[in-house]
């Protein structure tokens, strides 16, 4: 894994432990020579994750969108200026699609609904064999147990196959996770498409 796209919130959240785990990740991600991808914010969790890697000597590219550049959040800009590179495009869409062109793989972090959002979008294109790269939830501090509890029901009604849900790898550990993400090999996909273009 060259790059890996990471979602998470926009803010910090109440419990340190979101950020310390945030600044951890971009840390271990330059030590091990994979580059950051992420959203190209330099507020919350996003910016204490990019923040980290910098300063640890990795790669760090955002994708933000034009519409974001220029804002302020508590007197700082939303968009990060110290960035290796900082790219601007036209939409929400074209900003996931162009992570995930980007990326190696995914990690989610605590955060809100464009988190949730973007983490479940790229499993289901996972499902779809849009891509074949792997995706994981860090679980700091629970954080993701009613998600995780949420796809298992989600096969127990039979929403959901059990292959599709092992693809949502998760783990408390991010040593733990990375280890089990670089390891990870796609299932042949089987549901309605024939072949797509990966990304």
């Amino acid at each position: 894994m060259k790059r890996l796209c990471v979602f998470c919130g926009s803010n910090a959240g109440h419990d340190p432990r979101y950020r310390a785990e945030a600044e951890r990740v971009g840390r271990l991600l330059a030590e091990r020579g994979i580059g950051l991808v992420y959203g190209g914010g330099n507020i919350g969790l996003m910016g204490a994750v990019a923040d980290a890697c910098l300063a640890a000597g990795g790669e760090v590219i955002g994708v933000i969108p034009e519409a974001l550049m220029g804002k302020e959040v508590e007197g700082r800009n939303v968009e990060h200026r110290a960035l290796t590179r900082l790219e601007v495009v036209d939409s929400m869409h074209t900003r996931k699609a162009r992570m995930a062109e980007l990326a190696d793989g995914f990690i989610a972090l605590p955060g809100g609904f464009g988190t949730f959002e973007e983490f479940c979008e790229i499993l289901t294109w996972g499902q779809l064999g849009f891509h074949v790269k792997p995706m994981g939830l860090l679980n700091v501090n629970g954080f993701y147990d009613p998600l995780l509890a949420l796809f298992d029901h989600a096969v127990g009604e039979g929403f959901l196959r059990p292959q599709n849900r092992a693809m949502a790898l998760a783990d408390t550990d991010i040593e733990h996770l990375l280890d089990a993400m670089a390891a990870y090999r796609a299932e042949p996909v089987s549901k309605w498409l024939k072949e797509e273009k990966q990304l």
